[in-house]
């Protein structure tokens, strides 16, 4: 099993990757391999298209994911937000049905607004929602404030082993015969009359 990390900081160690590291660490412990995809840093750059091609290459192997982004102006990054937009329009077949998490990293504040607009996405393609024990969020301005709030890298090790209970569930549901649901066509609804 492997799950992808995606990193939506301009900074590619900075706190946003602190946190993943944190959970993939779980994840690996449950021995359950991970990969982290920087892409708030390169979608800066103008390579968002480059980034969002080699995510869906990557996806194609990848049995969960999970979306990290700091805070910027009370919201996710910029940078983050692109490429889900791209990710969602050009890759919901790669996505479809597996599941899926969110992390918060901020200075202070914002964090649940951030969360919220990042957890509309997995909606799309279906993807069971992973949780830990309260909000998938961090506090700090640096790696190492990050790594002094205690509760938010409890939550990290937390989100990381549900989500690895989660996938090693499904690959048991799997083995004892019991079907992944079929997506139905989509049905689009225009309300102007």
């Amino acid at each position: 099993m492997k799950v992808v990390l995606f990193n939506g900081s301009r900074r590619e160690k900075g706190c946003t990757y602190t946190a993943l590291n944190i959970v993939a660490g779980e994840l690996n412990a449950a021995g359950i391999e991970t990969e982290i995809f920087f892409v708030g840093g390169r979608v800066l750059k103008g390579e968002t298209d480059a980034v969002v091609h080699e995510a869906k290459e990557i996806l194609k192997s990848a049995d969960a994911v999970v979306y990290g982004s700091p805070v910027y102006y009370a919201s996710p990054s910029g940078e983050m937000l692109m490429f889900l937009d791209r990710l969602y329009g050009l890759a919901e077949a790669e996505l479809l049905f597996k599941p899926a998490a969110t992390v918060a990293s901020a200075r202070r504040a914002g964090t649940s607004a951030t969360l919220d607009a990042l957890n509309k996405y997995p909606a799309f393609a279906q993807q069971p929602l992973v949780a830990s024990r309260y909000w998938n969020m961090v506090h700090g301005s640096s790696p190492e404030d990050v790594l002094k709030d205690e509760e938010g890298v409890q939550i990290m090790r937390e989100l990381g082993r549900n989500m690895a209970w989660l996938l090693k569930s499904i690959e048991a549901g799997k083995l004892a015969g019991v079907p992944q649901p079929v997506a139905e066509k989509k049905v689009f609804t225009n309300f102007i009359r």
